[in-house]
């Protein structure tokens, strides 16, 4: 709304769905807050229980999943939450009609706003009490398949449940885990922990702060106090133990291997620390991601349990974003080299011997248009903006984050637009830059870049001056819907994130390239807005407080590469075949490797023949 990010729910379930099926008798409670206290057994042995707590209850909602070509059917398994009584009626006979709703309301929210703000206090306690409910549910109802199908004692319990962590969200499920063998099923601890590390397994998707989430001692407290009392005793066990031995007397070891982290005057407790320690395995998502992982990240975790970090690289479900919607070019590889690709996407190697194809080129090349087309179509309709399919699109699609440095596309793109009113003959080739992006509703310097890319797009897309050689198009609402129109039509993909976040002194790159200081100062002054405080964050961003992403020190290269891509584009026949060697060498990055790969290396899955 006028070039900013605005937030509205999203009832995607408000019309139903008919693949959506409801268990609820395999309904779950869920407890939250309360208070622990020590009891004693006949025999006079401690244990714990977790008592005065709130309620949820967690309904689930199955969804089949099913494989291609095959019998199989998997079952996506959803939480709602549901407040443990839907109704007060003492409440209402008071006449207190809006507080006797109020908790199944309040209740209903968990499930409901998911990723909420955390930049308040409220918003990271809902934020940690929707991970918790989640973890909860699901780790109850492993645990109700597991007593219910198998008579086997309960160390066996990893060899039919695998718990993957995706980043440290679900972490949680550690401490969870162990409070089920420990004061519920009575297990000994270092049995429990046991079966925990042998349960669990972490992926860690980036180095970000973000993804390795550390919670306030204070606010843990308050909302699983069970659970940080675990965590504590896994923290004295794991340091007076393992550390202890490895690196004897040695005090700061032990603080950087803590799970604890004391900052700022408080303690925090660190979940990436934990989602290490508790599993059996720890894996980056690419092979130099996974070296910073080891390198920087985790040094002496890695020191400590070398064998326990591994390399699986991410992959994709081709078969969507190729097959399904781009059934055009699908049907022109299986024309080609047959449709074993759908299967096995190394297959797709074959299609190397057709980018010397003049025919298959002019084919590719159709379908490709055909999809620009398409996609111009949806981009006046929705942004009002006529874009050529002749012209090069350069597509920027993922969240909105400084480090996917969407605002070095932003700065080069001010600098073409300066170039090209300096020089309207300027010879380039005619391109769209297509953006499209939500940033996290806490997140203003995210969407301040969302609004300075809106607003160059509304001087850029109607300034006759340029001859139409640059337009620049922010997608509204973007989602997957949306990226199933603008992924087949791509001419460019931009992946343009640091690898990682070293120190950097920037003082020596501020300003050193006459070029892009003059298009900062452009973008900083108030030409695009009328307000030239308007972007002074991001500016400030990059000129005052350390340009922790380098953009500054990665501009030169970036407007290179650029350049070489226009280039390239306007030499069609060279262009062609790079794109047909493109989809040809990107089979390794399918999903199916990268999920076989976890199978047999992490999971110890034997395969089920079809």
């Amino acid at each position: 709304m006028n070039g900013k990010q605005v937030e509205h729910p999203d009832a995607w379930m408000r019309d139903g769905s008919p693949w959506k099926i409801a268990r609820p008798s395999y309904r779950q409670t869920v407890h939250l807050y309360g208070k622990v206290i020590q009891k004693f057994d006949a025999l006079g042995h401690p244990h714990h229980e977790w008592v005065d707590t709130k309620c949820l209850l967690g309904l689930p909602w199955d969804i089949p999943i099913v494989g291609y070509d095959s019998s199989t059917v998997n079952v996506l398994r959803l939480w709602q939450a549901q407040a443990d009584e839907d109704f007060n009626f003492k409440v209402f006979n008071e006449g207190s009609y809006v507080d006797a709703l109020r908790e199944k309301a309040v209740a209903e929210t968990v499930s409901k706003v998911l990723y909420p703000n955390d930049s308040t206090e409220s918003g990271k306690e809902l934020r940690l009490v929707q991970q918790y409910f989640f973890v909860a549910c699901s780790l109850a109802d492993i645990v109700r398949r597991f007593k219910n199908g198998y008579s086997l004692p309960w160390s066996e319990f990893p060899s039919k449940a695998a718990v993957q962590l995706n980043d440290t969200h679900p972490a949680v499920a550690i401490p969870e885990l162990m409070r089920i063998l420990v004061d519920d099923e009575k297990l000994e601890w270092s049995l429990a922990w046991s079966i925990c590390q042998k349960t669990f397994s972490y992926t860690n998707h980036t180095l970000l702060p973000e993804a390795l989430e550390t919670w306030s001692t204070v606010l843990f407290e308050r909302v699983l106090p069970r659970h940080l009392q675990i965590i504590y005793e896994i923290n004295h066990r794991f340091l007076t133990g393992e550390v202890e031995a490895r690196w004897p007397g040695d005090s700061e070891k032990k603080r950087i291997l803590s799970l604890i982290e004391e900052r700022g005057g408080g303690k925090h407790v660190r979940m990436a620390h934990l989602s290490v320690l508790g599993g059996h395995a720890t894996n980056g998502v690419a092979a130099l991601h996974t070296r910073l992982l080891c390198e920087r990240l985790f040094p002496e975790f890695f020191e400590l349990y070398p064998d326990r970090f591994l390399n699986l690289t991410n992959g994709v479900t081709f078969r969507r974003w190729l097959d399904v919607c781009n059934p055009q070019l699908s049907a022109l590889i299986t024309e080609s080299i047959g449709s074993g690709w759908l299967k096995d996407s190394s297959k797709l190697r074959e299609l190397d011997r057709f980018a010397d194809d003049s025919s298959f080129r002019e084919r590719f090349q159709q379908i490709k248009r055909g999809h620009k087309v398409h996609l111009a179509k949806i981009i006046q309709d929705t942004c009002g903006v006529s874009v050529s399919p002749d012209a090069l699109f350069d597509v920027q699609i993922k969240r909105l984050h400084e480090y996917k440095r969407q605002h070095l596309n932003l700065i080069h793109i001010v600098s073409l637009y300066r170039r090209l009113l300096e020089n309207p003959q300027l010879d380039i080739a005619p391109r769209v830059f297509i953006f499209g992006a939500k940033a996290a509703p806490g997140y203003y310097l995210a969407k301040n870049i969302i609004h300075a890319i809106n607003a160059l797009a509304a001087k850029v897309n109607h300034d006759p001056r340029i001859g139409g050689k640059l337009k620049v198009i922010f997608v509204p609402n973007y989602g997957v819907s949306i990226a199933e129109r603008i992924i087949p039509a791509a001419d460019l993909s931009e992946q343009i994130s640091t690898a990682g976040k070293e120190a950097s002194g920037t003082g020596n790159m501020k300003l050193a390239l006459e070029d892009l200081r003059l298009s900062l100062d452009w973008l900083a002054s108030d030409f695009f807005t009328g307000n030239q405080d308007e972007f002074k964050p991001l500016r400030d961003s990059l000129l005052t407080h350390g340009d922790p992403f380098l953009v500054m020190a990665d501009y030169e290269a970036y407007a290179a590469s650029q350049a070489a891509v226009d280039k390239a584009y306007r030499d069609q026949p060279r262009w062609q075949k790079m794109a047909i060697h493109n989809t040809a060498r990107v089979g390794k990055f399918s999903s199916d490797r990268t999920i076989l790969e976890y199978a047999e290396k992490v999971w110890k899955l034997p395969q089920v023949g079809i």
